[in-house]
């Protein structure tokens, strides 16, 4: 299997984002997109200039959703922190030369956010946060967008995605026939709310299966 790479143009803009001072680069898209391995791409291509800082970090823990009685809607927009979130937007726009950000990581080993898990040193120029929910504007997400100097949109086939949805519940212990119950329920409802959202990134970004490249759409190179 050919390991997933990046475009040149694509390449490209994210040298001229990191060229300059402290800049905030989102990747959204509908679960199963892939826009955990673009980000985490993206960081890689440009070394110690870039840090990916996931929004998943700000999912309720587990016994909270349960209390909140949300535990089998994980995932949806009121299952996060999305004022946190956007707290630490707002600090990563600010931070000080002298100061180390501390951002949450999402473990899916667990299903669970762990706190403190990811440094972002003063020095690094271009931050990438990636999550379903940065372009909605309800409720606590609404400031997100506004944060954010760039927004990308990423696109893939759909029959792949539901495939990888499927795969990935299945396997982190759901049946197969519990992954599709969970897909139809929960996953492409909140497909549905990000989709609706597309018109305000600022680039498309689609996935080639062909070349196993993510590539801007045309003329957005």
């Amino acid at each position: 299997m050919t390991a997933p790479s990046l475009h040149s143009d694509l390449v490209s803009r994210l040298r001229q984002l990191a060229s300059g001072p402290r800049c905030l680069l989102g990747v959204v898209g509908p679960p199963g997109a892939g826009k955990s391995t673009l980000a985490q791409l993206m960081a890689q291509s440009l070394g110690a200039q870039a840090q990916a800082v996931p929004m998943d970090g700000f999912h309720l823990a587990q016994v909270e959703l349960e209390r909140l009685g949300r535990a089998q809607r994980k995932g949806a927009p009121d299952t996060f922190d999305a004022a946190g979130f956007a707290a630490l937007l707002r600090r990563l726009r600010a931070q000080a030369a002298d100061e180390v950000v501390y951002a949450p990581d999402f473990r899916r080993e667990m299903e669970e956010p762990v706190a403190g898990a990811l440094p972002v040193f003063a020095h690094t120029p271009l931050v990438i946060t990636e999550g379903n929910y940065l372009l909605l504007q309800e409720a606590g997400w609404a400031p997100v967008a506004d944060l954010l100097d760039e927004v990308w949109y990423l696109q893939v086939d759909p029959a792949l995605r539901l495939d990888r949805l499927a795969q990935r519940h299945q396997q982190f212990g759901r049946s197969r026939e519990q992954a599709l119950a969970w897909i139809a329920a929960t996953d492409e409802p909140n497909a549905r709310r990000i989709e609706a959202c597309m018109h305000r990134a600022q680039r498309q970004v689609a996935w080639n299966a062909a070349t196993a490249c993510f590539e801007f759409q045309p003329n957005q190179g």
